[in-house]
């Protein structure tokens, strides 16, 4: 991996408000963000990255290409839960093991969000349709975790149905707003679009590195809170995110030329949801720990990815 790349990530500007979050909650500071401004945050970077999107999206025509990446998409989704199910199944029970998988098998559009910058900090593009993409994401490794759950959990009598599910990973409030945002985009007139691009623009990264203020002090409150399941869980925290980004990394040379298309896939198949996700399964699988599973994801795997992944996942597209 090229040292000047992780460097470069490192004293990313917004990274570094990130560091500084961890750093005022290690201190016990009174630095603290209102949870209204956070909200607003960020359903902001949701409309700003599904607008934009959208906007992408309105030049394109559907192509071979698209439906191929379309198709990849949705096959990591609902790949990774599988695998990671049977990884964890023995020794944190099928609850635990279903909800992580389902986790780790769908994406944190947050890490989307940090992917869009460290692209745009390297003027690299990438494809209007990835944001079409992630969202759609979001459900595949929800169902495949409830199949596992019904397959597996006997002790369970009562589970809420797979439309009850589904109905309520669509009707998110993040991914409502990230693909409301997308289809504004895409059917919004050009010319009047151009009337709020500073807002969807020039703010963005403001707005970024202030969310990630936040989620530095979030992260430090949570990450202590599985240290009581020892080193496998935070070993599986970094390890299956590493492999499934740099898998896809790779893999995905076969399937789009574009870097960044490419880097968004290893990205995504990386990340870990801590928001769809732990609020379906608090539907289907009401004994599974969430102070396992969330901190797993965001307390490891997000910091993990943003800092070391990103510049990893990069070098090795970059390379292949």
């Amino acid at each position: 991996m090229d040292s000047q790349l992780l460097l470069s990530n490192l004293t990313n500007p917004t990274l570094l408000f990130f560091a500084l979050g961890i750093v005022a909650f290690l201190v016990k500071s009174d630095l603290e963000i209102p949870p209204t401004t956070v909200k607003f945050i960020s359903l902001y970077l949701l409309f700003a990255i599904g607008f934009k999107g959208g906007q992408e999206l309105a030049h394109e025509h559907l192509s071979a290409r698209f439906t191929a990446e379309l198709l990849f998409g949705l096959a990591i989704a609902s790949a990774i839960p599988l695998y990671a199910f049977f990884l964890l199944r023995k020794k944190l029970g099928v609850q635990n093991a279903g909800a992580i998988a389902a986790a780790y098998g769908s994406v944190s559009a947050v890490t989307f969000v940090a992917a869009s910058g460290f692209l745009e900090a390297k003027e690299l593009p990438f494809s209007g349709h990835m944001v079409a993409i992630m969202a759609l994401m979001e459900s595949p490794a929800i169902i495949v975790g409830m199949v596992l759950l019904m397959r597996y959990d006997k002790e369970s009598t009562e589970r809420p149905t797979l439309g009850h599910m589904l109905k309520h990973s669509f009707t998110n409030g993040s991914v409502l707003m990230l693909i409301g945002s997308l289809v504004i985009g895409l059917v919004a007139d050009s010319k009047q679009a151009e009337g709020i691009k500073p807002f969807t623009t020039d703010i963005f990264k403001g707005f970024l590195a202030v969310f990630l203020l936040e989620m530095g002090m979030v992260t430090a409150a949570r990450f202590g809170a599985f240290r009581r399941y020892g080193l496998f869980v935070s070993a599986m925290a970094v390890l299956i995110p590493l492999a499934n980004g740099c898998a896809v990394a790779f893999i995905s040379g076969f399937v789009t030329p574009g870097i960044g298309d490419r880097f968004m896939f290893a990205t995504l198949a990386a990340s870990a949801s801590y928001i769809a996700v732990p609020a379906a399964m608090r539907l289907a699988a009401p004994k599974a720990d969430p102070g396992l599973y969330i901190p797993m994801a965001l307390g490891v795997t997000f910091p993990l990815n943003i800092t070391l992944g990103m510049p990893l996942y990069m070098a090795i597209v970059q390379g292949t």
